[in-house]
Order: C-alpha cells, then structure tokens, then sequence
C-alpha cells in the first residue's frame, strides 16, 4: 500500500507544481491503478496514426477523448467520439476531436487523444466522492444516466467505508433491485462494486486534496465492475484542524457541568421577572442540595443566599458558572471565571451569533480555550439534571426523573419537549439547551450520556452539526449500547454547491445527513411529535429477538392502517403458519379473520382479546405484537387495557417478554385507557394508528443497528 501511496504523492504533486485544479484522464488512470480500481485498457497518443495503430492492438470498438487540463467538460467541448469500429475510423476521430477543442477553447493546452477499450455492461453506475464542510470525505454510489440525474438516486456513507458499508449502499439506492437483475437481465457483481467503492474511499481519505472524484459510467456486469471514466478534482489548500478536545478531557469537563458540586449564577437578583431571579428560585425550588453562589456587584445576600461581587471573591471551588448578564457584559466575566478556574460556563445570554454579532461570540470561543472553559450555548435556556435536582434553567422547574436525555438547539423547542415531558408524564435524566453552539454540541451531550447510568435514550434536536464527523464517530458506538435519536430540521436543501463533478453536484445537504445516521445507527426522527414519542416509548419497549411482527385487532379498519404503517415503518409482518392460525381462529368468531392481521371481531368479550394476546406472546415465531382496539360496551377502554396488563404480566412471569404496542379507537375514555397501558410498559395512542408502530419502528430500528436481532 505505501508504494500506492508514492505512486499517487508523486501524481498529486506534478498536479501541483502545475498549478491546476484536476487530473488529466491518463493522470486519474494512473491513480485508479495504484488503488486497484479497475479501469479499461488505454493510452494517449500525438497523432492520427499512432490512434489508428493503437486503437488496432487493443480491438475494436474503442472510445477516443481529449486530454487537456483546460476542458474538463470533455463532451460538452465535442472531444468524445465513442463505437470506433476501425482504423479509418480512427483517425477520422483523432482529426475531429482535435478540431473540435480548438474551437471550444483555443487557448486550451492540449496533451493528446485517449484512446480506450470500449466496455460494455448490463449495468452503469456512478461511484464517487465529495468533501462536505461538516463530515469531511464521503463516498457515494448511484446508478447511472438519469436515475442520478433527475431523481437524484444517491448514497453517501463517511469515508473510509467497510465493505459492509459499502454493500449497505448498494441496498440503499431506490433502484436497488436493478442491481439484482430485473427482466431476465443479469444481477451485477456486488463483491466487485462494494470492493471499487472501498478503494475510492480509501483513497480520498489518504489524500485529503482529493476534493470530489467521479467514476462515471462504471459498466457493472456479473463478474466484474470497471470504470470507464475517471474525474479527481482537487484542492490544495490546506484546511484548519477542527478543535477537538480528547474523549478523557471531554468527560471531565462535562461531568462536573452536569453534576456540579457548586454553581455560581451571574446577574443573580432578588427582582421578579429577572432572568437572574428565575434562575436562582429554579436552582433552590428544585431541591439542588449543592452550594449556590450569586453573583451581583453591589447586593450583599439574594433570596436568602450570601451575594459576591466576582466568582474570584468566592471561597473554595466553583464547577459550573450560569450567566444571566447582558452580552456585553459575558467576555469580562468570563474571563473571570477562567481566572477562577471553573470548568463550565451556561451562557444564557442572547445578543451574539444569532444576531450577526460573530465577534462577540469569537470573543468568548477564544477566552474559554485559553481557560480551557467549556461553554454552553450562548443563546440558551439553560439545562437540567434531574439525578442531582439540577435546574440550571430560567424556565419553569422540572422533578419527574427518568431516564431519557434531550437536548435542543433551540429554545422553543426546548420548551415544547419541557411541556410535552411533563403532560406525558415523561421522566427525563436532562433537558438541555446548545443554542448557538460555540463550544459544546451534540457529540459531547453524546459523550456524557453514554456513561451515566440514569440515561438509556438520547433524544437530540439540531438544525445543524458543528462537527458532523465527530458527532457520526462518538454516535456510532454510543448506539450500539444506547437509542440515540434525532430530529435533524432543515430538511430542505436550498441546492447544492457548484461543484465540478456529477457527485458533487447531486450531494444535497439533507441526504448526506440521512445517509450518515444510518451509516451510524442513529434512529432519525421526521417531526418534533416523533422525536418526543420515540425518546418517551423506545425505552420502555423490551428488545425483539426477531423480525415476526403480528397485529391483533378487533376493528378491521384498524388492521388495514397499522398494516399501511407496518410497511411505512420497515416492519415485517409474519406469514401465518397453518397451525398457528388454526390456534387463533379457536377464539375468535367464525366471520372474523385469522392471517395477519388477526382480526377478533368488534362484538367479543375481554377474554377473547386477552387469549388471543397470550398465544401471540407465547408462541416463540411471533416477535413483537401491535394491538388495534375498538371501544365497544363488552368490553370498555379500561377493561381493556387491565387485561392486556395482565395477560402481559402473565408471561413476563413465565419469563417471556416481547414488546407491545397498542392504537385504541374509541370515545375520550380511551385516552385514559392509552395512559394507563403507557403507564405500565406498554406504548399505547388513543387515536392513532401511525404513532404506536412508529415507535415500535424505531425500537426495531436501533436492535438492527446495534445487532441485537436473532
């Protein structure tokens, strides 16, 4: 691999010294053989006749192209000339190519023609590579012509990929299934695709200058996939390294924010309606048993608690500093608290980035690194901690414990997930604001969450990521012991950057994003209401052991949506055995229906639903179950829900345990019913049929990625 490596360093640096901006095609094939990406036999030559001599030893039909540095747009420029058939043809090409470059650009510096063996393939695809501001090098892969083109048919995953990486992007194409032969076609070879997609991830990734490359078309046939085509675009810029502090240094620093033994507030008040008055009553109504220490110039104790002029008058030790000071004021007392030592600034204060002010915000960056200050936001509500009664917050004060972690970028937002935990009854371990995001964002939430034991869900709300490479890295392990789940806004693209090759063009913002989470087991919410829903139900859930989901309904209406919602969700419905279905329609009426959906008819009694849930738990080829109820007066909502408890309860007993969700269709005493189901281990909606199985989605979602599946 080194004497690759030399190979493409002594390229890169002739590209280099020549002052351009992309590889000649010769220079690209050169490349792609130091890698071991297969591209057709070629040369270039300086004259007609040595194009007829050499498109004769390799066989006809060939491709002929101009190589210039100047015209990378080879067709656009008429310098293709493809099915050369003979010699005569050959030169007549080689006359017309030339002719046709001078005319599109005459100043253009014209090394010769390529000649290359023509491919043929069942298939044509596009693999490539794009560098993005925030993950850095992806890989890409799509079919070819104007699947890519027009319906923007592409994958991205973090460069380098694994090859199960790169098969996963095979799959995850729309046209999917063209790769495996449709109409009596042959199916590609998949081993020889994820293969040339590794090597081109590898190689962007040993050569950072590397910024886009397009293989395009590469003919993919049953035993082979070659490039026919090779663009490198590069950029020799060199880029600043991204700050990023160890995973140790991280830790320590945001265990002592989240779980501080003492918390200095500036711009304490004793004044209602001060956001520094509503912070200091959320710390002592919260019950926070820690130290508090309020900052202000001139009062001498607030709200019963002695008052300091500076952190740096304060005895002993300060972990975390919240600042309710207006903007103006935050640098100087921030530069105190580094003085002080304290590891940890909440920047409540709004009035910086958000507003156009950057230097403000450039301000307080440079100040906590020279401290080594860890900051929240600015431009936050605070956050919450609920195992240490931590309200560090000027919103209302939150005590239902739990153990799902939010955070929000966004104030409102973070009110609504506040609102939305509390009528819920939804216990969290935090609530946290990241605001504007100077110094501590998503992966470092990430980082502390993983190892505190009060967290088994991480919920994260972002409209961008800071550093969405490192947030991919940390998210990719994290999710393999923990749900980590996010609600990504922004999902319009407002168009791709102008960009040099057809990768780079199709690399919409929002498709990166999507491709990246799943590359990372991130679980990816599409609203608000499913960010809060899955964060609320994924944790109660048990994990399946399989993949055999079975709806029982007593409204067939009902069974039709959750189907529609199972096919929505990527959930698979299980064929019933015969027997099994014998089994079933024992207790159900003779003009319901057995298969899957179960359908036990609206008219039957408590039993019926409880025995027909009981076979469905029991019976160990069934993996998860999703209940559709119908109110009905033999058997009411809360009748209901006590049974299926029970019927549950009886199981777990017998030591099995498969998760359950339920849609209730009724009058409002279902919403009762729902909670109570809620409210005992089992996600239940009144009104919905899309919610329960969503959850049930994204439970199923994350045991995929982290491999918890049979």
């Amino acid at each position: 691999m080194e004497n690759a490596k030399t190979k493409v360093r002594e390229i890169l640096d002739t590209v280099k010294a020549a002052g351009r901006d992309s590889l000649t095609a010769p220079e690209g094939k050169l490349v792609c053989d130091a890698y071991g990406i297969a591209v057709p036999q070629e040369g270039v030559v300086g004259s007609a006749e040595e194009a007829s001599t050499l498109a004769a030893s390799m066989g006809f039909p060939v491709v002929m192209k101009i190589v210039s540095p100047d015209i990378l747009h080879k067709t656009e420029a008429g310098g293709v000339v493809v099915g050369v058939k003979s010699e005569e043809e050959a030169v007549e090409a080689y006359e017309k190519i030339l002719a046709n470059a001078r005319n599109y650009k005459p100043e253009a510096h014209i090394v010769g023609v390529q000649v290359q063996q023509m491919l043929k393939g069942e298939q044509e695809v596009i693999i490539g590579a794009v560098t993005d501001g925030s993950f850095g090098k992806l890989v890409a892969f799509g079919l070819g012509g104007v699947l890519v083109e027009v319906l923007k048919d592409i994958t991205f995953r973090l460069a380098p990929a694994t090859k199960a990486d790169a098969l996963s992007m095979l799959d995850g194409i729309q046209a999917a299934e063209m790769l495996r032969g449709v109409r009596g076609s042959e199916p590609v070879d998949r081993d020889a695709l994820a293969n040339m997609i590794v090597r081109v991830s590898e190689l962007v990734s040993d050569f950072p200058e590397i910024a886009e490359m397009d293989l395009n078309p590469v003919f993919a046939t049953k035993n082979s996939a070659v490039a026919a085509d090779v663009r490198i675009v590069v950029d020799f810029e060199a880029k600043e390294p991204r700050y990023r502090p160890s995973e140790e240094e991280v830790l320590a620093s945001m265990n002592r924010i989240m779980q501080p033994q003492s918390v200095a507030v500036i711009g304490a008040s004793s004044e209602d309606g001060k956001i520094g008055n509503s912070v200091m009553k959320n710390l002592i109504n919260g019950g926070y048993k820690g130290n508090i220490y309020p900052i202000h110039p001139k009062a001498e104790e607030i709200l019963g608690y002695k008052a300091y002029k500076s952190v740096k008058d304060v005895p002993g030790e300060i972990d975390t500093a919240v600042f309710a000071i207006p903007a103006k004021f935050v640098a100087a007392a921030l530069t105190e608290c580094g003085e002080k030592k304290i590891p940890g600034a909440v920047l409540i204060p709004s009035g910086f980035a958000e507003t156009g002010q950057h230097a403000l915000q450039e301000e307080l960056v440079s100040i906590g690194r020279k401290y080594n200050i860890r900051m929240m936001g600015p431009n936050i509500y605070g956050f919450y901690y609920t195992p240490a009664n931590l309200c560090a917050t000027f919103c209302t004060a939150y005590d239902v414990k739990g153990s799902a972690a939010l955070s929000s970028q966004s104030g409102g937002i973070g009110m609504a997930i506040i609102g939305f935990s509390r009528s819920a009854k939804m216990g969290v371990s935090a609530i946290v604001g990241l605001g504007n995001k100077s110094d501590i964002d998503e992966d470092d939430l990430l980082l502390f969450f993983e190892q505190d034991p009060n967290t088994k869900v991480i919920a994260q709300h972002c409209e961008d990521l800071k550093d969405g490479r490192a947030f991919a890295e940390v998210a990719r392990r994290v999710s393999r012991k923990k749900p980590v789940i996010v609600l990504k806004a922004g999902r319009t693209s407002a168009g791709a950057k102008a960009a040099s090759s057809h990768t780079g063009a199709l690399a919409g913002n929002d498709k990166i994003y999507e491709d990246v989470f799943k590359q990372a087991g991130v679980i990816r919410a599409r609203s608000l209401r499913d960010l809060l829903d899955f964060a609320r139900g994924v944790p109660v859930l048990p994990t399946p052991k399989g993949e055999n989901v079975v709806i029982i309904t007593g409204a067939g209406g009902s069974g039709v949506l959750l189907s529609d919602a199972c096919v929505d969700n990527n959930l698979k419905l299980m064929p019933m055995p015969e027997d099994l279905d014998k089994a079933f329609r024992k207790f159900i009426p003779p003009f319901g229906a057995a298969g899957n959906p179960v359908d036990i008819t609206g008219g039957e009694p408590p039993s019926t639903y409880k025995n027909t849930v009981l076979l469905g738990l029991e019976d160990e080829r069934i993996h998860a179950l999703i209940l559709g109820y119908w109110h009905t007066i033999i058997t009411p909502p809360m009748t209901f829900a006590r049974i299926i408890v029970e019927a549950r309860d009886e199981m777990r007993a017998k030591g099995i345990e498969k998760p359950i969700v339920a849609s209730l269709a009724g009058d409002v005493q279902v919403e009762e019913a729902a909670q109570y189901l809620y409210e005992h281990g089992i996600p239940a909606y009144a009104y919905s049929t899309e919610i329960p199985v969503a959850v049930l989605g994204a439970k199923y979602q994350w045991a995929r990625g982290a491999g918890l599946l049979e």
